[in-house]
C-alpha cells in the first residue's frame, strides 16, 4: 500500500475512534445554552448566533447536537486527508505525522465538544486547505473557482463564529489575492493580484453582511459584542486600580460613586489574571456596573489607555501571559467531557448530565497528558514558526497558501493580548490545530525531487 492510502487509513479510524467515544458530543454549560437557543430559535447575543443557529438546524435532524458534532468532525479529519493529497504524494514520515495527529486530544476529544472556538479552528482549516488546493489547480479553472468559493465560504463561517474570528477572513483574502499574483505573467502580477483580491473581498462581504443580519433578527435584547466589550473594559479598569491603587477613576466616580468604591474594594479583591468570572461574585459590583452607562466605562477605559499606557500594557501582559502560556494549566480548563448546564435548558432539551465510561476514559487520557507539550500553545507556536520559515523559503503556491493559514493562526493569538478575559485552553486551539496542519503538509508535499 502507499503512504497515502496507509495515511488516509489512519484518519479515518481516528475519525471514526473520535465519533464513537464523543457522540452525542460533549456538552458545557455554554453549549447547552446555545443548544437550548438552537432549538427554540431565538438566539442570546452572547455567544456568535451563527452556532445556535447551526445547533438549530442539527437538533431538528436528529434532537441533540450529534450531527453538529459530525459536521465538526468531517472538517477537522477531512482537512487531515486533504493535506496528504498535494503531489508528488506524501511519504511514509507523513504517515507517522498523520498517526500522532489523531492520537491528540485536540482532535481525539476536542472534536466531540460543541464550542465555537473548535468550529472556528475546524471552519479555517478547511478554508485554508481549500484555497492550497486552488493554488496547486490553478491553470485549472474550473478546479480553481469551486475551491476558491468553498474555500471563502468556510472562512466565512469561521469569522462568524468567533468575535475576533475577521482576521482569518483577512488573510484568507490575502492569500487568494498573492496565489493569484504569483501565477500571473510577470508583468500582470500586480494587476491580478488585485483583481482577485477584490472579488474576494466583495465575494466575502456578500455572504457575510446578510448572514449578519439575518442572524440579528432573531437575537432580541442588548448587543452581544457592545456587553461583552464593557466586561474587557471594566476588567481592565480594575486590573489597573489593583496594580496601582491611587490611580484616577474621575469618570466613574463623577457617574457613580458607588461604583468606583466597589471596584476599589470588591473588584481589587476578587481581581486575578486568569479569568474575569470571579468579578462575577460580587452582586453589588455588578449591580452598580449594569445602573452605569457603557460609555461611561468605555471612556475610563480610553483614558486609561492614553493616559497611562504602561500600565495598561502591563495589566494585558499578565492576562496574554495567563491565555498563551498557561502557567498553572489546570485552572484553564483543559479537558471537559459530559453534559451539564442550566437545569431549565436540561429538562426543556430532555437532557440528564451523563458521565459514561467512555467519558471518563476520555478525560483521563487528557489528564495524562495535561502537564506535557502535547497541551502547550507555545509548543504549537515554535512548530508553526519553523514550518512557517521552510515553507517561505520552498515557495510553491500550496506552501504560501499553509503559510498564510500559519500566519492568520499567529495574528489570531496575538489578538488575545487586547480582547483576553480567561486562560481557557480552547482559546488558542486554532493555533494547535494549524501548527499540528503544517508539519503534516510539509511532510507530505515533499519536493518533486526527493
Amino acid at each position: 500500500m502507499t503512504p497515502r492510502a496507509v495515511g488516509t487509513g489512519i484518519i479515518a479510524a481516528g475519525f471514526i475512534l473520535c465519533l464513537v467515544l464523543n457522540l452525542p458530543g460533549q456538552l458545557s454549560y455554554d453549549s447547552v445554552a446555545q443548544l437550548h437557543d438552537g432549538h427554540f430559535g431565538i438566539y442570546n447575543g452572547w455567544h456568535p448566533p451563527v452556532m445556535a443557529w447551526m445547533l438549530g438546524i442539527a437538533d431538528d435532524i436528529v434532537p441533540g447536537a450529534g450531527v453538529f458534532v459530525v459536521f465538526d468532525a468531517v472538517l477537522a479529519f477531512g482537512t487531515l486527508a486533504a493535506l496528504l493529497r498535494f503531489s508528488p504524494g506524501p511519504a511514509w514520515p507523513a504517515v507517522a505525522v498523520a498517526s500522532a495527529c489523531v492520537l491528540l486530544p485536540q482532535f481525539l476529544l476536542y472534536q466531540g465538544i460543541v464550542w465555537k472556538d473548535v468550529l472556528f479552528a475546524d471552519a479555517a482549516l478547511a478554508g485554508f486547505a481549500c484555497i492550497a488546493h486552488a493554488g496547486e489547480r490553478w491553470r485549472r479553472p474550473h478546479w480553481r473557482s469551486g475551491l476558491l468559493s468553498l474555500g471563502l465560504v468556510l472562512l466565512v463561517l469561521a469569522a462568524l463564529a468567533r468575535q475576533n474570528g475577521a482576521i482569518i477572513l483577512v488573510f484568507g483574502i490575502l492569500t487568494i489575492a498573492v496565489l493569484a499574483a504569483v501565477q500571473a505573467p510577470a508583468a500582470f502580477r500586480q494587476r491580478t493580484g488585485l483583481m482577485f483580491g477584490a472579488v474576494a473581498s466583495l465575494a466575502a462581504l456578500g455572504l457575510m453582511l446578510p448572514a449578519t443580519f439575518a442572524l440579528a433578527t432573531k437575537t432580541p435584547g442588548e448587543s452581544g459584542p457592545r456587553a461583552q466589550f464593557k466586561l474587557l473594559e471594566t476588567y481592565d479598569i480594575v486590573g489597573a486600580v489593583k496594580e496601582r491603587p491611587g490611580l484616577s477613576l474621575d469618570r466613574i466616580a463623577r457617574a457613580n460613586p458607588d461604583l468606583e468604591q466597589l471596584i476599589r474594594t470588591d473588584g481589587v479583591r476578587l481581581y486575578t489574571p486568569q479569568r474575569n468570572d470571579t468579578l462575577a461574585s460580587s452582586a453589588e459590583l455588578q449591580d452598580e456596573l449594569s445602573d452605569t452607562p457603557s460609555e461611561v466605562v468605555s471612556t475610563q477605559w480610553r483614558e486609561l489607555i492614553v493616559q497611562h499606557p504602561w500600565l495598561y500594557l502591563d495589566v494585558r501582559a499578565r492576562v496574554f501571559g495567563w491565555t498563551l502560556f498557561t502557567p498553572d494549566i489546570s485552572r484553564c480548563a483543559p479537558v471537559f467531557v459530559g453534559v451539564d448546564g442550566l437545569p431549565r435548558f436540561m429538562r426543556d432539551l430532555h437532557l440528564a448530565s451523563r458521565m459514561r465510561p467512555q467519558d471518563a476514559a476520555l478525560k483521563a487520557y487528557g489528564a495524562l497528558l495535561v502537564d506535557t507539550p502535547v497541551f502547550s500553545h507555545i509548543t504549537y507556536l515554535l512548530l508553526a514558526l519553523a514550518t512557517l520559515v521552510v515553507l517561505l523559503r520552498r515557495g510553491r503556491p500550496a506552501d504560501l497558501a499553509i503559510a498564510c493559514l500559519l500566519m492568520s493562526a499567529i495574528a489570531f493569538t496575538l489578538s488575545f493580548f487586547v480582547i483576553s478575559i480567561a486562560c481557557d485552553y480552547r482559546y488558542l486551539v486554532f493555533l494547535d490545530l494549524s501548527a499540528v496542519a503544517g508539519i503534516l503538509y510539509l511532510t507530505s508535499s515533499r519536493p518533486k525531487s526527493a
